[in-house]
């Protein structure tokens, strides 16, 4: 019989099993589990990622100089010894000049850009058309992080590329004036940021450094709700420690100027420390955030960080072989769109406006600080290839250390010599035809599928969309499972939510 007793007397003493669905809230448990762990693992990757740019972004101002000055010795002095070859230079010696010679020009073109000017310029203008520039400036600035290091890619190679005719040289002039255009207008651009910046932390009722703060906390609208693959957060990773190092970067600048406006006061020093705390916490905890949320609705695991340091870990120890065919700096740059040069610009600027250099004390000073330069450069390298040789053994990756490399001849193959060594030796070449150090050799069509099963490290690395699926289903499935690319041939910074294919 119904009655309103009997229904309260079940509500309040019916019973339910949660040990029927022990699947499901075990699942849920561990949801939870793994965003309480997003926050270790991603800082851990972030630490190791923006050391490694820290070593790309040192090695402009320490290591580079000295590798110009022994290719200009080498030239010098190259009558002394006889032309035993046809080289007057090799070709990461033609790189290292070019880059030298690119970073003196856009320095002494910046020396005509005002940093007074413009700042008083940014200053008068309203919070409201501020936040709007500096949401451009950041959409700008990945435009020309994309395109930056295809620019000095096509320049390094027209330069080195083997040539039979004299006249082909001429073809480097007009990519050298691309890539001193393009170091120079990024240069300006970053310089653009770190005024907006500064004219935020100057502002008195400090409204327009809260509003560009909260600007951060729009990007995980941006990113939470899309579908993201494992290639795919990679990529974004890659992306948010190419930012969070550039902030840093920004943000020794402020204080630079900032302190040279107060006459190198300590105290302003202070003053400004919870700005800057706000800025950094603000900009960590919205990374948290995302990437908790990423991995949560597209039940991704937090032991993916650590799939991703081992693949950074890869790209150093790879560079630092002796059939390495990119210098490191330009690894790092392709990873994660970190280009130094611009940012090394724009800090030399602002340093030698900001310090004058006087007396024989203040010169052996700068000799003091460029050795100490030079001794953080090192033992920062040193320390990152220990770590990276300790992540790749962790991950089980050696054995794409030493797989063959397609080195580069003095003439230029026949396009069917090239596709007979190519079928042969199974390398697969990207979109740019640059060889791939990391795919397994194929040598019969029909070994595929066992290859995929027995292979730990393409299962460590290669990310299929979302379930795992048989191997042996069908040949449609089978072409779609190939057509996945491995974390290690990602080399291109993309923008438009991280889209890869």
């Amino acid at each position: 019989d119904l009655s309103l007793l009997r229904f309260i007397s079940a509500e309040l003493t019916r019973g339910y099993f949660l040990e029927h669905n022990e699947a499901k809230y075990t699942e849920r448990r561990e949801r939870v589990y793994t965003c309480m762990r997003i926050p270790k693992e991603l800082e851990k990757l972030m630490f190791f990622g923006i050391f490694l740019c820290l070593d790309a972004f040192l090695y402009v101002f320490t290591l580079l100089p000295l590798r110009v000055i022994l290719a200009m010795f080498r030239f010098i002095t190259l009558p002394c010894y006889g032309l035993r070859d046809r080289r007057l230079l090799q070709p990461a010696q033609v790189c290292d000049v070019l880059k030298g010679v690119i970073l003196v020009i856009c320095y002494f073109m910046m020396h005509y850009v005002d940093y007074s000017m413009m700042y008083h310029l940014i200053r008068g203008q309203s919070v409201i058309k501020l936040y709007i520039i500096y949401n451009m400036l950041e959409v700008a600035d990945r435009l020309f992080s994309s395109v930056g290091q295809d620019i000095l890619d096509a320049l390094y190679w027209t330069a080195t590329e083997p040539k039979e005719r004299k006249r082909a040289h001429i073809g480097v002039i007009p990519h050298f004036f691309m890539a001193v255009l393009y170091v120079f207008l990024h240069a300006i651009l970053i310089m653009v940021q770190a005024t907006t910046l500064n004219v935020a932390f100057n502002s008195h009722n400090k409204s327009l450094l809260t509003i560009m703060m909260s600007n951060n906390f729009v990007e995980i609208k941006g990113s939470v709700f899309k579908k993201f693959e494992k290639n795919n957060l990679f990529q974004m990773s890659n992306s948010d420690i190419k930012e969070r190092f550039t902030n840093y970067v920004l943000l020794l600048i402020v204080c630079l100027r900032n302190m040279e406006q107060f006459s190198w006061n300590p105290d302003h020093l202070w003053v400004l420390f919870p700005d800057v705390c706000m800025v950094v916490a603000s900009e960590i905890a919205v990374d948290i955030v995302k990437h908790a949320f990423i991995t949560k609705f597209n039940d991704i695991t937090a032991d993916v960080y650590s799939e991703y340091r081992a693949s950074l870990a890869f790209d150093l120890v790879s560079s630092r072989q002796k059939n390495a065919y990119t210098d490191y700096s330009d690894s790092v740059s392709r990873r994660m769109g970190f280009i130094p040069l611009p940012l090394a610009v724009l800090l030399m600027r602002v340093v030698t406006s900001s310090i004058k250099v006087q007396g024989v004390l203040a010169y052996v000073c700068v000799v003091l600080f460029y050795c100490g330069l030079i001794s953080l450069k090192v033992l920062n390298s040193i320390v990152l290839l220990g770590k990276s040789c300790q992540y790749v053994k962790e991950a089980k990756m050696e054995e794409k250390l030493f797989n063959p490399v397609l080195t580069a001849t003095p003439g230029k193959p026949s396009g069917k010599q090239q596709s007979t060594f190519k079928s042969t030796q199974g390398i697969s070449t990207d979109e740019n035809g640059s060889t791939s150090v990391t795919n397994q050799p194929v040598h019969q069509k029909e070994n595929t599928p066992s290859l995929l099963v027995t292979s730990n490290s393409d299962q460590f690395l290669t990310t299929p969309d979302g379930e795992e699926k048989d191997i042996s289903q069908d040949s449609s499935e089978l072409k779609h499972r190939s057509s996945k690319k491995d974390l290690l041939e990602i080399d291109r910074f993309t923008i438009c939510g991280n889209r890869i294919d």
